[in-house]
């Protein structure tokens, strides 16, 4: 069985067919159990992610109907355990966000090791997981709590994928994918030292210098600081070439 959250939320079996899972309440409800990594999740805790804050008087009974949902339509091991329900998870289940993680962490690894050749691969392999915005068709309250955490590590799987990327020579390729990145996460500074080194190593000087002062002055603007090590680091790399 196969389970998807880096999108909206995906049931596949082993055969490759897709299992609906209709309703957002059972949807969150699964989801929930799924990133509870295989602890219980008390009912009240589930309600909040299901209700948020607003559990009606017959949450109890909402709760055992929608786990006998879930059951009866993807078989699978949801057993009610103490004040709450678990979601067993045997060696034949996959979920897409433990593989990104691994992955990623197994990515970040290999580039602190010196393997650049090996980090950009695993690194991209685990961005290919992403389907779109994680945990697209949950409720706001589940999206809330987790995915603040699961995109500041997509946004490192990016960041360690260039610089494994840089590390081998491919700032041509870098700078595309950098351009559109630093317009979207204009404070995210490793970005920005990244395209400032590849632009530099591109023969593109002034674009680098150009994008470093536009970055410290948004920082100054946004948050009232100044440019941070990496930063600095890759402006001083373009002054002494």
């Amino acid at each position: 069985m196969e389970f998807g959250i880096l999108g909206p939320l995906r049931v596949r079996t082993g055969d490759g067919r897709s299992l609906p899972v209709t309703g957002t309440k059972p949807r969150t409800m699964l989801a929930a159990l799924l990133l509870a990594g295989g602890r219980v999740l008390p009912d009240d805790r589930l309600a909040a992610l299901l209700w948020g804050g607003r559990e009606p008087a017959t949450m109890a009974a909402q709760l055992h109907t929608y786990a006998s949902r879930l059951r009866r339509a993807l078989d699978v091991p949801l057993v009610r355990s103490g004040p709450g329900y678990l979601l067993e998870r045997g060696m034949d289940v996959r979920f897409d966000a433990d593989e990104f993680e691994r992955l990623t962490l197994s990515g970040h690894r290999d580039l602190e090791a010196g393997l650049p050749e090996l980090a950009v691969t695993r690194l991209r392999a685990a961005l290919d997981l992403w389907r779109g915005p994680a945990l697209a068709d949950v409720s706001e309250t589940l999206r809330a709590a987790e995915l603040p955490r699961l995109e500041e590590i997509h946004m490192a799987a990016v960041e360690g994928r260039i610089a494994a990327e840089l590390a081998l020579g491919q700032h041509l390729r870098a700078v595309p994918d950098l351009v559109g990145l630093v317009a979207r996460y204009p404070l995210r500074e490793r970005l920005r030292a990244q395209l400032v080194t590849a632009l530099h190593r591109s023969d593109r000087r002034t674009d680098a210098l150009g994008v470093y002062a536009q970055g410290r002055r948004i920082l100054d603007e946004e948050l009232g600081v100044a440019p941070g090590p990496a930063l600095r680091a890759a402006y001083q790399s373009v002054l002494s070439a």
